[in-house]
């Protein structure tokens, strides 16, 4: 369409310059054609429900009353009516103004507590019927009484994680953010009040540690009636996240439980959401094809959110950060890279942006990322192994046909081997039907989210290639004194140096560990003992876990970022379980720092 544009402009009978550009935007806007510098900007948007813009209101008069000190703009999204919202926002909007526009800390504080409930008291405490406080078989491998009992206390700690939904929510849901899920849950911690989806694979695999299989299976549950509803698993269970999804590991999560219980009318329920899931990673505006060197074409994903407003639950911060942009239209394109880059998971980090140092430049839907392709991939080897286990020949085969394409464009567009890393690659623009593959394209940074691949027995099982990866990554200086760095770049974003998080360290080690080289495992050990150190002294220090840790020296918790550390918490614990249960831990090795 927009080259027979530019073949009706040319055709004119000698146009001066003027009357081009008149002729130019005239057809653009009666011919609904968009230039290719803001075709980023074409996904669908989710409808806002009038709920959550009422308390975004809320939150921004909070901000103005209370000021920015120790202020979480989380908390007044996630808070819920005692009326209904007709009657609450009158009373909202009949508060008396100061002359500056304020409204006084009296007066706002009396109609918080008047008109609304707090954060997290949708939830109520659950308590697990498969807890027990030292279950048979718990960590074998762990000799040293000392950690063993570390390893019960953080066991412990998913009785104080677990929730379920409030009986008032699913009887008006309208009043509240909070989805009615019906099962039970295992929250992350703190801030994080609601089940979120990436964490809930490392929760999960805590559980299992734990012998905790129906909490388990509760969690998966409640995320497969989100595909059920939506169409995908929400980056977590508030109505403000319909906009996105996360890192897809809802096959994971089914497959893990699986070899851990043979429960095949478990299997059985969930593959229909999976199936659902896999498309919508490989339909609309997530589906990306691209050609590379050879004249091969292949399809691969990208992270890309349903969403061009600032975020709700950060609804403040981001109207701030888009202060320096001048047209609404630069705003809902950053809008929307924002709310893109938080569906990775990695909210925030250098590696989505064009300058390291500007917030704005975020391009996440420009990126085809080597650790969302990888997990897509992972995906489809576990649907057709289900689908296999459960009699269904045909959708056993179309789907490992897909993984075998996913793989050899991974190998293809991402994979580099003289460095031993796969990279993520750059898209030179948003609106090729099929894009080229340029090696200027390709992003020759060391992150953790480079070695992502070798958690996939596809990869992991091929010496060759662990002994380039090991390579790559001793190179990479990502390995430090406490564990694998997320990135080498110094920024105040929380997904990058310092900080390491649990799910890169385990789907790292995880995949070397299951290497048939020698040298990949003992790396994997290595860096397990590092983690789960820094992870032990931080406790002891502390009294409790917490969501990353700096990794430049051990026994340090990580920093940065939009919002304060949390503790809890979900994925560190889930992690630190999943490590011992592996690795164990001997008598005589020494567990402090």
């Amino acid at each position: 369409m927009r080259r027979s544009l530019i073949f009706v402009i040319q055709i004119i009978p000698n146009p001066n310059f003027i009357l081009r550009i008149v002729i130019y935007f005239f057809l653009i806007t009666t011919m609904n054609i968009v230039p290719c510098s803001s075709c980023n900007d074409l996904g669908h948007v989710k409808s806002s429900i009038p709920l959550i813009s009422f308390l975004e209101k809320v939150q921004e008069t909070a901000l103005d009353t209370f000021g920015s000190v120790n202020f979480d703009p989380k908390l007044y999204i996630d808070m819920s009516l005692k009326f209904n919202l007709s009657k609450t926002e009158k009373e909202f909007d009949s508060l008396k103004r100061l002359k500056s526009g304020k409204v006084s800390v009296k007066d706002l504080s009396g109609f918080i507590k008047m008109y609304l409930n707090e954060a997290g008291s949708d939830l109520v405490y659950h308590e697990p019927t498969d807890f027990e406080y030292e279950p048979s078989g718990f960590l074998p491998k762990v000799e040293n009484l000392k950690v063993r009992k570390w390893a019960l206390e953080i066991h412990s700690l998913w009785k104080n994680l677990s929730r379920k939904v409030d009986d008032k929510v699913i009887e008006n849901p309208d009043l509240y953010t909070l989805l009615p899920l019906k099962y039970p849950m295992v929250i992350p911690g703190s801030r994080f009040r609601e089940v979120y989806y990436w964490d809930s694979y490392w929760v999960i695999r805590g559980l299992l540690a734990s012998k905790m299989y129906e909490s388990a299976k509760s969690i998966v549950y409640n995320l497969i009636s989100l595909v059920d509803e939506y169409g995908f698993v929400l980056n977590g269970a508030r109505a403000y996240y319909s906009n996105r999804s996360q890192p897809p590991l809802l096959s994971s999560m089914v497959s893990e439980i699986y070899n851990r219980t043979n429960d095949m009318s478990f299997v059985k329920k969930s593959l229909p959401a999976l199936l659902k899931e896999h498309k919508f990673w490989n339909s609309g505006v997530h589906k990306v094809k691209i050609q590379d060197s050879k004249g091969c074409i292949h399809s691969l994903s990208r992270y890309y959110a349903m969403w061009n407003k600032p975020r709700p639950e950060s609804f403040t911060i981001d109207k701030e950060s888009a202060l320096k942009l001048l047209n609404d239209r630069d705003k809902q394109h950053f809008y929307r890279e924002l709310a893109s880059t938080a569906e990775s998971g990695w909210d925030f980090s250098t590696r989505w942006m064009r300058n390291q140092s500007d917030l704005t430049t975020l391009a996440t839907t420009y990126i085809l990322p080597v650790d969302l392709n990888t997990y897509i991939l992972k995906m489809e080897l576990d649907i057709a192994f289900m689908a296999k286990t459960i009699g269904d020949s045909l959708t056993a085969e179309h789907f490992l046909e897909a993984s075998e394409a996913r793989r050899t464009a991974i190998n293809s567009i991402f994979w580099n081997t003289e460095k031993g890393q796969w990279f993520d690659y750059w898209l030179s623009n948003n609106c090729e039907e099929v894009h080229q593959w340029e090696a200027q394209g390709e992003n020759q940074i060391s992150f953790a989210s480079n070695f992502v691949p070798i958690w996939i027995e596809l990869f992991n099982s091929d010496d060759s290639t662990v002994k380039k990866v090991v390579k790559g990554f001793q190179s990479s200086g990502l390995l430090c004194a406490a564990g694998i760095a997320t990135t080498l770049s110094h920024s105040s974003e929380q997904w990058d140096f310092p900080n390491g998080w649990a799910p890169l360290q385990h789907v790292i080690v995880e995949g070397l560990a299951r290497s048939s080289l020698i040298e990949a495992r003992s790396m994997a050990e290595d860096i397990a003992i590092r983690w789960i150190r820094t992870n032990y002294e931080t406790y002891k220090e502390t009294g409790t876990m917490h969501e990353k840790y700096d990794v430049e020296a051990c026994g340090k918790f990580g920093g940065g970022g939009e919002y304060v550390p949390q503790t809890g918490f979900g994925w560190s614990n889930g992690v630190v379980l999943a490590f011992l249960e592996e690795f164990g831990w001997p008598q005589d090795l020494e567990i402090g720092c």
